[in-house]
């Protein structure tokens, strides 16, 4: 049940610092930056600074560290008109792309205006995280701004940042009906999404763009390492003589070989195998190949972790760089917002320097448009993809 929302009976009142940030474009506004608010996990509040100026209207829970999340700058209810309006938007947003899959992000949280809610679209199916006490004491005006667009909306409650609102893990269905799994098309390629149990709402989604990039690339003889259910692998094996898809999970590889199957590719292979261990040994071997592609999960998920974050980018890399033909290309991820684009060109620097290549960068690339990225909420960017050639 919704909770019913008045103009001024429930407020936040932020420090200089938290009103400075919230006027920055920032939405997120920790607890250390209130200072005073009142009501309960789930509320909306009005946010002035300490003149009482208005600042927004966010979503509060004050067992998480982020305590406020600013949903609107204007002084607006925020009711059933105000979330179906800006599912409307995105969706004319996402309709702009012209996106050449089934399956795409219609809603992609701060970036379209709804903090701690996330929309995956696969067909005629809606798989939802939600991040959020406010959102999730909203659900049924979500529910009613999408039933018309498909036949079942699916509840995925196993994400982190659930877990960090406080709120109960488990998955369910709110409308319809949600298949456990289904076939969705990516381009000319097709493969099977986990709705309610892969790897984020069923499949990486973010990596559309370039799954469907790496076969203007690849050639020859492919080494796609942490390849998971094959989605750069199916793409590389398309254009390429022969593949390999390796990764230490037995699922994701039997997910692999099962999408293969479904697009008829009979030149890929499947080894199962820890990257770092496969890749110094094929190094050390002299293996050579004419593609190799790295896309590794994120291994800084914290500023602490990022000392090893680097050493473990940077060996992957370099080993990744020793396989390469002349002119063969390396097309390298990194999906830690914490590690930044520099500091992954550093890294990548390093890297070349130490394996004594002459690496020319072909591109710089992101994160698909349908999970797009706002200037002043740098968190919105945390996809990079380096596209290498090694010339020597």
């Amino acid at each position: 049940m919704a909770k019913a929302t008045t103009k001024a009976t429930k407020t936040a009142v932020l420090t200089k610092r938290g009103a400075a940030r919230a006027r920055s474009g920032h939405p997120w506004v920790y607890r250390s930056d209130i200072e005073r608010a009142a009501g309960e996990a789930g509320d909306v509040l009005r946010v002035v600074d300490r003149a009482g100026r208005f600042l927004g209207r966010a979503f509060y829970n004050p067992k998480s560290q982020i305590t406020l999340r600013i949903a609107t700058r204007e002084d607006e209810e925020i009711n059933e008109v105000f979330f179906r309006s800006r599912i409307e938007k995105a969706q004319t947003y996402r309709n702009s792309l012209k996106i050449d899959a089934d399956a795409y992000r219609l809603l992609h949280g701060e970036a379209d205006g709804v903090p701690g809610l996330v929309i995956d679209r696969y067909a005629d199916f809606f798989v939802l995280q939600v991040g959020s006490a406010a959102v999730e004491e909203r659900l049924n005006w979500i529910v009613a701004a999408l039933e018309d667009l498909g036949t079942g909306i699916l509840l995925r409650g196993d994400s982190t940042a659930r877990k960090r609102e406080g709120r109960p893990t488990g998955s369910r269905v709110l409308y319809g009906e949600a298949p456990e799994s289904l076939v969705v098309r990516e381009g000319p390629v097709c493969y099977r999404a986990q709705l309610w149990a892969g790897q984020k709402t069923g499949g990486f989604l973010d990596q559309q763009e370039n799954h469907l990039a790496v076969a203007r690339y690849a050639s020859g003889r492919v080494l796609d390492v942490f390849s998971y259910a094959g989605g750069f692998a199916l793409h590389a094996a398309r254009v390429a003589g022969q593949v390999e898809a390796a990764d230490s999970s037995g699922d994701a590889l039997e997910a692999a070989r099962k999408n293969a199957e479904l697009n008829a590719l009979t030149n890929i292979t499947f080894t199962r195998a820890n990257a770092f261990d496969l890749l110094r040994e094929r190094s050390v071997a002299g293996e050579r190949y004419d593609t190799v592609i790295l896309d590794p999960p994120a291994f800084a998920k914290t500023k602490g972790g990022l000392p090893a974050a680097t050493r473990a980018y940077k060996e992957i890399n370099l080993r990744a760089m020793k396989l390469l033909n002349g002119g063969g290309i390396l097309f390298t991820c990194s999906c830690s917002y914490h590690f930044s684009r520099e500091m992954l060109e550093e890294t990548l620097r390093s890297a070349a320097a130490d394996a004594g290549r002459a690496i020319r960068v072909r591109e710089w690339r992101g994160q698909a448009r349908d999970h797009p990225e706002i200037l002043t909420i740098p968190e919105t960017h945390y996809l990079k993809c380096a596209v290498l050639e090694c010339l020597d």
